[in-house]
């Protein structure tokens, strides 16, 4: 949980982690720095409040939600629907008490499914015990084309694009007081060039939290997997003429060691690159 500063005046833009890891948790002594839980991003923009991503750090910050006056309405935007990015949901407090209101997004899911058919299938037995029908807070699931700008709240412009991911992904563009934050997660590089899309959501942008699970060493033995490395990530924002990388979903093979090692050799490839860990705060 964020504890190593005082989180700025909600007047502010900021944007805090609260998971930072991929594919799996990893609690435990060797990741104590850095976290063990998986994706999830709380973004302030003035009174407002949006979450990205739904993996087990939504669980710490609906308790800390829980200890603030309600009721609530938060905008939960899902990257994608794989596991380590919706498995806090069932846990999240908020979305159980009468009088909140959670609106939940995602783009470009299979045709045949809607956002609210792939929970429900993920709260439903033999996989789990309390179905989707217990959340007792105000609920909605909106489903939109990757591409579209969204207006969640009056002065916050959201701009989408598509990411190189199994079963499709999406990569976010937040835009508040002059001010930008990029979250694209699950994503791999082309073998050649740059993505296009990416480079366009990102460009001039005060930060870009980006998929880095690899190293380069590692990558070729996971290439195909849906995933991108720091190094990728330093091209990207140089392109874009974007201020900031921040790597983020870390792989549960890296122990804080690694990652001390990885930021390391981050920031000397391009000054200012940070690593994301729990409680880390950013504030354009």
């Amino acid at each position: 949980m964020p504890g190593d500063g005082e989180t700025p005046p909600k007047t502010n833009f900021s944007a805090t982690f609260w998971g930072v890891r991929g594919s799996i948790p990893c609690p435990g002594e060797a990741t104590i720095r850095y976290g063990g839980n998986t994706a999830c991003l709380e973004v302030c923009c003035g009174q407002d409040r949006l979450i990205f991503d739904a993996g087990t750090g939504l669980r710490p910050l609906g308790m800390k939600l829980m200890e603030e006056p309600g009721p609530h309405v938060l905008d939960i935007f899902l990257s994608h629907t794989h596991y380590d990015h919706v498995g806090g949901l069932p846990f999240f407090v908020p979305a159980f008490v009468p009088g909140n209101t959670i609106r939940l997004w995602a783009g470009n899911l299979k045709p045949e499914l809607c956002l609210k058919q792939v929970l429900a299938q993920m709260m439903a037995e033999p996989l789990f015990p309390v179905p989707i029908e217990a959340l007792r807070a105000v609920i909605s699931y909106t489903d939109f084309d990757v591409g579209t700008v969204l207006e969640p709240r009056p002065g916050i412009r959201l701009s989408t694009a598509p990411l190189n991911h199994p079963n499709r992904a999406t990569g976010y563009r937040i835009d508040y007081a002059g001010k930008s934050i990029c979250y694209v997660t699950d994503t791999e590089h082309p073998a050649s060039g740059l993505d296009m899309n990416i480079l366009k959501l990102i460009e001039r942008a005060d930060y870009v939290i980006y998929d880095a699970m690899y190293t380069a060493a590692e990558y070729p033995h996971y290439r195909d997997w849906g995933h991108s490395t720091w190094e990728a990530g330093i091209r990207l924002v140089e392109a874009a003429g974007a201020k900031h990388l921040v790597v983020f979903h870390h792989s549960p093979k890296h122990d804080d060691a690694a990652m001390d090692e990885i930021a390391a050799a981050a920031a000397r490839a391009r000054h200012g690159t940070l690593v994301a860990r729990e409680g880390m705060i950013l504030t354009p």
